[in-house]
């Protein structure tokens, strides 16, 4: 568990494949970003113990395995807890990955198959929880969100970016960690929404895969350059 402000990250096999999920600190409790892996679920209650505050609420980034595993048995153990995710990721939650008419590229990664909760809210551009505003930043899967914290401007961006291997938009393969991009449904989307995403200055880049940057305008420059270069090629 590292920290950074008001964000808790947590890294799942951090030296062999990272997987993060995020506990962000409010005034009544935590807001779970993400779920991890299936067997996350006991260190994240652990997490929330140490912090010493319950956890509150659950938001999705994204509807991908890594991202969800550890869903159902949260909520099985805090059956009050509220869970969000964006409505057209709602989908994929649900495992169906049918594309929409404005869609064309096939939805890649590991969608889930077996997820029985279902969200209590779906979220759309601007909406706020607690100290938390949604972002739709879609490109590695067509609904995925990130999460700018409006007290300090931490963002959480999902899958949106890597620094695993190098900071990256997703999309564009690091040979030391490509998984994260080989999973992306549209490259070109994805380059869009980090660059909607660089706009709202952050403080910090918290990542689905790596650690967090802090001051990270420099890096996520860098990234959009090197991704906008492999489109043109």
């Amino acid at each position: 568990m590292t920290k950074a402000g008001t964000i808790y990250q947590l890294s799942f096999m951090p030296r062999v494949f990272p997987v993060n999920c995020y506990l962000v600190e409010e005034e009544d409790g935590l807001t779970l970003i993400d779920a991890a892996l299936p067997y996350s679920a006991k260190g994240i209650e652990k997490a929330a113990r140490i912090i010493g505050k319950p956890i509150k609420r659950i938001i999705i980034t994204h509807a991908h395995d890594d991202h969800v595993g550890a869903l159902d048995r949260l909520k099985q153990s805090m059956p009050d807890i509220h869970v969000s995710i964006s409505s057209r990721e709602a989908a994929l939650l649900a495992g169906n990955s049918a594309l929409l008419e404005s869609e064309h590229s096939p939805i890649r990664g590991g969608i889930p198959k077996n997820i029985q909760t279902r969200p209590d809210s779906l979220l759309e551009e601007g909406d706020r929880i607690g100290s938390l505003e949604v972002i739709l930043t879609p490109g590695h899967t067509p609904g995925s969100i990130s999460l700018i914290d409006i007290r300090n401007h931490g963002l959480i961006v999902g899958d949106a970016l890597q620094t695993r291997g190098g900071t990256a938009v997703n999309g564009v393969i690091k040979p030391l960690f490509p998984f994260p991009s080989l999973a992306t449904w549209d490259k070109r989307i994805a380059l869009e929404s980090a660059k909607k995403i660089l706009n709202y200055n952050p403080s910090l880049l918290a990542v689905g895969h790596g650690r967090m940057l802090e001051r990270p305008e420099n890096s996520m420059s860098r990234a959009i350059m090197e991704a906008e270069t492999r489109l043109q090629q």
